[in-house]
Parts: structure tokens; C-alpha cells; sequence
């Protein structure tokens, strides 16, 4: 009797030890949050974009000298303003979610901005590069590790005009991200003065149809058609171009910067401009580590053209709870000091106004089915001839 009362004590003993280790071991949970288009058109990049967040945070998670574990909320913007508002404003007003990573398209993010600042909701955004997402107001709550349309512009001007171009035709979408860009290219081609624009047309992001504003285009015998848009836009204007025999270049934005524009268009995509702020992954600090790390995980989609943004984005929010707790005020103040913090993208240094500067412009041509940087591509030697290229 005294044998099993001796063993059920011990027993007990080591059992009490058991739950009180497990106890001292277990982690706080923190929810973060990440906003982009699951579905539409550009679903690709937001795709790419979660995943790219959900890295961070699985790695995050298996780090044991991690204080938290993290779960992540993930809501579909659709790249619709108001749809955008409104799953900005469910995640903003949910106090379990410390911060976010928010937004691809620009007119989402652009929408949503009084909505953080509104809830005091900490957000890094991670592809929109319309500037007044960080510079229309000088809100704490908003930050950007990718960087703005301007300088992306600043380059394909320089480019087109060092080409010998002497004409364009300019063919926007009517959302702030189509308008921002065709207020910066107009400026950067002022500026070096080579280069005149010879006509602009606007067009909704939902059409289908672009004959009649293409017929004007092909009257007008541009040497270049700059095309400030997304992928599924850009895709349809760029098949009509060749049913209407325009031969001019086809010069995009970094919003047709996927494999989805390629893989839309086959060989019609040959010859394509485009300019992207920042380095190609392969080319970033951590982009080896990131697609390593990415490849490992056996996701579905590609991380597309920002989604070492996404990460950078999501891995500063956790190094920031990390460092002062689970506190949305405390993380504003915190994202408020960063100054040449080492990411994968880079060094990141935010501004007064919550921007991050990417001086480094990737500067793209479609070759043999692949964006290929332009420095590196056969046009850029001279190999091959974009049209009327000099």
C-alpha cells in the first residue's frame, strides 16, 4: 500500500513539472494581417504576394528564439476600392490584429489609407507605387517598402528617348494608378525634352474594346504606345494592336510586370518595355535566401514581380511586435524610427512620411517569352531591334 501511495505522489510530482514546463514554453498568439487581389485580373500577384507574407510568417513561427506565435488573417482587396474599404476597415477594426501588409494596386491602397489612420492600424504596404499613398498625408499609421511610380517613369523616359523615339501615344486606365502614371511620364519626358506626347486616351479598367482608341492611335503613326495599366488591360491592348497592324513599340508600366502578361500573349508580348522599381529578386540581398526559403514551401503560385516586397513588408511588422510587444501604438512609433534596416529587399529607411527610397530602377524587355532585365537582353546590345528602334 505504502509502495503505490509512494509512486502516485511521484507520479503526480512529475506530471505538476510536465504542465508547468509546457506552460513556461508556450507563446502568446499575435494575429497580422495581409490585404491584396486573391481574385480578378491580377489574383497572380496577390497570390504571390500572400505567399510571400505567409513565408515570413512560417519562418518566423519555427524560430524558437521567437517570443510570439503569429497567425495571419488574410482578406481579398479584388483591386476594387470599394471592396478594398471595406475588408480594410473589418481587419482595422479587429484589435486582435496588431498590423498589416496591404495592398498590390494602387487603387486600393489609395482608398484605404483613412481607414488605418482612422482605427490606428499599423500597415507596411507592399506593391502599389502610386505616390500619394505615403505622400498625400502624413499619416504614422502608413508606411511603403516598395518604392513610387515617379522614378520608375523618370527612367522610361530617358530610355525611349536615348532610343531615338520622337513620338507617343498614351493610353492610361482612369483609376488614380493609370492617371498618376501618365502625370509622371509626361513630366519626366518635359524634362529631357526629346520626346513629345501626341495624344492620351483614357480607358476604364473593365474594358474590352479598344478599336476606336486604337484606330486614333494608328492614324496618329506614333513611334510608342505607353500603356500606364495593369496585366489584363495591357494584354488586350497589346492582341488589338496587332489585329489593327500597329507596329509601334508596346511600353508598359511595372503593372504588367507577370508571368500573366506573358502568358496571355504568347509571342505578341516580344519587344515589351517595362520598368520596376528595385533590383529582380534574384539580384536583391536576400534573394537567394527568399527563393530557397519560397521554393521549399511548394506553393502553387510563383511570388511574382513584389513578392520579396510582401516579405520584407510582413518580416519588418513581426521584427517590430518582436521588439515592443503586441501594442499597435507601440509598433507605429517603432515603424516611425526605421532607418537602414537590412530586409531582403535592401537597406529601408522610412521617411517623414512612412517611404522607403528605392533608388535601383529595373529597366525590362520581353525576350524569347521572358522579362529579361534591358542592360542584359540582346535589345539592349543591339543584337535585336525593338521597332524603329535607332
Amino acid at each position: 500500500m505504502s509502495k503505490t501511495r509512494k509512486f502516485t505522489t511521484a507520479g503526480i510530482a512529475a506530471l505538476i513539472f510536465t504542465v508547468a514546463a509546457a506552460t513556461a514554453d508556450a507563446k502568446d498568439k499575435v494575429k497580422v494581417g495581409f490585404i491584396g487581389p486573391l481574385t480578378g485580373g491580377v489574383s497572380v500577384n496577390g497570390l504571390g504576394g500572400r505567399n510571400s507574407a505567409d513565408l515570413a510568417v512560417r519562418l518566423r513561427n519555427a524560430d524558437p528564439k521567437s517570443k510570439y506565435e503569429y497567425e495571419l488573417v488574410v482578406l481579398d482587396d479584388e483591386c476594387k476600392p470599394n471592396v478594398a474599404v471595406q475588408v480594410a476597415t473589418n481587419m482595422a477594426a479587429d484589435k486582435d490584429i496588431i498590423a498589416g501588409a496591404t495592398h498590390y494596386c494602387s487603387a486600393t491602397a489609395i482608398a484605404t489609407v483613412d481607414v488605418y489612420h482612422k482605427f490606428g492600424f499599423p500597415v507596411i504596404v507592399w506593391g502599389a507605387v502610386l505616390p500619394d499613398i505615403t505622400y498625400r498625408n502624413k499619416y504614422d499609421e502608413v508606411h511603403r517598402v516598395n518604392g513610387t511610380m515617379i522614378n520608375q517613369n523618370d527612367a522610361n523616359a530617358e530610355l525611349i528617348s536615348r532610343l531615338g523615339y520622337k513620338t507617343v501615344a498614351v493610353i492610361h486606365d482612369t483609376t488614380d494608378y493609370g492617371k498618376g502614371h501618365l502625370e509622371y511620364f509626361s513630366k519626366a519626358l518635359d524634362k529631357i525634352g526629346k520626346t513629345k506626347i501626341v495624344g492620351t486616351f483614357g480607358v476604364t479598367a473593365d474594358q474590352q474594346d479598344f478599336t476606336s482608341e486604337l484606330t486614333k492611335i494608328k492614324a496618329l503613326n506614333p513611334d510608342v504606345i505607353y500603356f500606364g495599366g495593369l496585366t489584363p488591360i495591357g494584354v488586350r491592348i497589346r492582341s488589338q494592336m496587332d489585329k489593327l497592324g500597329i507596329k509601334a513599340v508596346f511600353d508598359g508600366t511595372s503593372g504588367i510586370v507577370s508571368d500573366a502578361y506573358i502568358q496571355g500573349l504568347g509571342p505578341l508580348a516580344e519587344g515589351t518595355l517595362a520598368f520596376r522599381e528595385g533590383a529582380p529578386t534574384e539580384k536583391l540581398p536576400g534573394g537567394k535566401f527568399f527563393m530557397e526559403k519560397y521554393t521549399a514551401q511548394k506553393y502553387d503560385n510563383p511570388p511574382e514581380a513584389y513578392g520579396a516586397f510582401a516579405y520584407a513588408a510582413m518580416d519588418m511588422i513581426l521584427d517590430t511586435i518582436e521588439k515592443v510587444g503586441p501594442d499597435r501604438k507601440k509598433v507605429i512609433a517603432a515603424l516611425g524610427d526605421v532607418k537602414d534596416r537590412d530586409s531582403i529587399v535592401g537597406k529601408i529607411t522610412f521617411d517623414d512620411h512612412g517611404q522607403n527610397t528605392v533608388p535601383v530602377i529595373t529597366k525590362y524587355v520581353v525576350q524569347d517569352g521572358k522579362f529579361v532585365e534591358w542592360d542584359e537582353s540582346e535589345y539592349g546590345s543591339g543584337k535585336r531591334k525593338l521597332p524603329g528602334q535607332k
